[in-house]
């Protein structure tokens, strides 16, 4: 029976992974329609749409170090995470209201700075709340579940479409409500854990000495992350590649939808496949999905090889992003968990921001196989450097 128990998650990490459900029921419900608003009804060009899209992405990944830093030097994780998705929420109606590149940029903007200010402290909170033998499951689950809500989004998107013939900012107008429940859930559902210190501020850690005691073996993850984001640009270029072939708008929201179902479907199973089995060898497969990836998406001239190649894309993301999570929480000291988030995500916000301005430069230049036969040149990069380093040891799962 006690093992039982012990094997439980949290119901805080349940609770979490509801909130990002929800949220992101909203936020991929606008995005599938997105990139097809902005060409379609707004008029922009691809490499527009790059440089709005790396540069909100980036700007969530960055603003995840400021957030990390102030939730150790807090002591608490729930304020950012409440004000991260607050913030999210308020900038839902832009979108239905946007008429132009400035308003899609700020309304992209602030989503994401909302996304940053809760990514690492509510990354933290999930290693705060579940044991060490437990959080390659409790991130594949919170994992999973965002991801249910990214193919819920892009479903709903796709029959509100078919309904409103096509309305697009009456679709957008309806990504507001699940963004609202989103608030109640962390709210109401989402306590933070009793812990020596909790609510004492402590000495700001951007610091030499702080940032020293991260450790070589952060530091490491941190140079692969940087090459890995170099393949992984934005996924808008998955929905123009779809529109590229010949899909018609309405059912642009299909790409996503295929490849967030296999993403949920496969992200938990791996994430506690990852806390069995060597963690390097199983990042490794994840990657060798993505070249996969990118091959077919380079080569796809059908919307079912543009199909083909995003469930692929979905399958990389379920087998990697829960374990890179859990390996960041595991190579630095409990104390530093937000701040070692938040770096993570600054060094691959900025790259990011370079990957999808390459991507859109390459595409506008050479058409949309070049930006994909380069992601998946940085994907084997990766993966060499990855095979290069010593086998990681098995984890210990004993109860």
């Amino acid at each position: 029976m006690s093992t039982i128990v012990k094997r439980t998650l949290p119901p805080g990490v349940i609770a979490l992974g509801l909130v990002s459900l929800f949220m992101d029921t909203s936020s991929e419900l606008i995005h599938s329609l997105l990139p097809a608003f902005m060409v379609s009804v707004l008029g922009l060009n691809i490499l527009t749409i790059g440089l709005i899209e790396g540069i909100a992405e980036s700007t969530a990944a960055i603003t995840k170090v400021f957030a990390g830093l102030v939730s150790y030097w807090l002591g608490r994780r729930k304020p950012l995470v409440l004000l991260g998705y607050g913030l999210a929420a308020l900038t839902k109606p832009l979108f239905p209201l946007a008429d132009g590149a400035g308003t899609i940029f700020a309304a992209r903007f602030l989503d994401r700075v909302g996304k940053g200010i809760r990514g690492a402290p509510r990354d933290a909170l999930v290693a705060d709340l579940t044991p060490e033998p437990l959080r390659g499951a409790a991130y594949g689950l919170r994992q999973s579940m965002d991801t249910i809500g990214a193919f819920v989004g892009p479903a709903l998107a796709l029959a509100l479409m078919w309904v409103s013939a096509d309305n697009f900012r009456f679709v957008l107008w309806i990504a507001v409500l699940p963004a609202a429940v989103a608030v109640a859930f962390v709210m109401f559902g989402v306590h933070e854990p009793d812990a020596k210190g909790n609510g004492v501020r402590r000495r700001f850690p951007l610091n030499g000495l702080e940032i020293g005691r991260l450790g070589v073996a952060f530091w490491l993850i941190v140079v692969f992350g940087g090459i890995l984001t170099l393949a992984r640009f934005s996924e808008a270029f998955l929905l123009l590649r779809a529109q590229n072939v010949g899909l018609a708008v309405s059912l642009v929201p299909l790409i996503l939808i295929a490849m967030n179902v296999v993403y949920a479907a496969s992200a938990y199973p791996f994430g506690q496949l990852s806390d069995r089995v060597n963690r390097k060898s199983l990042l490794a497969l994840g990657i060798g999905f993505l070249v996969a990836a990118d091959l077919v998406l380079a080569a796809a001239d059908t919307v079912w090889t543009v199909l083909a190649g995003s469930m692929l894309w979905g399958l990389h993301m379920g087998a990697t992003q829960g374990l890179l999570t859990t390996l960041v929480a595991a190579a630095v000291p409990p104390d530093l968990r937000g701040t070692a988030f938040g770096v993570f995500s600054l060094v691959t916000g900025g790259v990011l921001l370079l990957a999808s301005a390459l991507a859109g430069f390459l595409w506008t230049a050479y058409g949309p196989g070049a930006a994909f036969l380069a992601g998946a040149a940085f994907s084997t990069v990766a993966l060499i450097g990855l095979l290069a380093r010593r086998a990681a040891p098995k984890p210990n799962v004993t109860s």
